[in-house]
């Protein structure tokens, strides 16, 4: 697993995790207070987990900023990552099971190779006029 810091005031703003960094146990990618939640586990068959459901709750934000996560299930793409003044930070190529989270930061990907198919997550309501510029 990679974490990418930001040179301007130190926080991570990007994580990378390999299918090869998959463990056993539980492992909670994102910190409690990030918007997107994330964690890997390798499970074995047998394992049934017991049936849930969320509570639906009100929560309040000082502040709100979209964090996106994609994780690349055919193929490869490249992504390209960004500090929060949009300076340059880390290129990294992502494989079949590998998965980029954007905290803060910007981003981009090409992608590799033809039929890469990548599932791609984001904290919403998003509304791509209020939550998106390109830098």
């Amino acid at each position: 697993m990679e974490k990418i810091y930001s040179k301007i005031d130190g926080r991570v703003l990007h994580f990378v995790n390999r299918l090869s960094d998959i463990q056993s146990k539980r492992n909670n990618l994102c910190s409690d207070e990030s918007f997107i939640q994330c964690a890997s586990y390798r499970v074995n068959k047998g394992l049934i987990t017991k049936p849930h459901e969320h509570i639906e709750r009100k929560v309040v934000h000082d502040h709100y900023v979209t964090q996106e996560a994609w994780i690349v299930i055919q193929g490869s793409i490249k992504v390209i990552l960004f500090d929060i003044d949009g300076q340059f930070l880390s290129s990294e190529i992502l494989y079949k099971g590998d998965v980029c989270i954007t905290f803060f930061g910007g981003h981009t990907f090409d992608v590799l190779e033809n039929n890469t198919i990548i599932y791609e997550f984001k904290t919403g309501p998003y509304i791509e006029e209020l939550d998106k510029k390109l830098i």
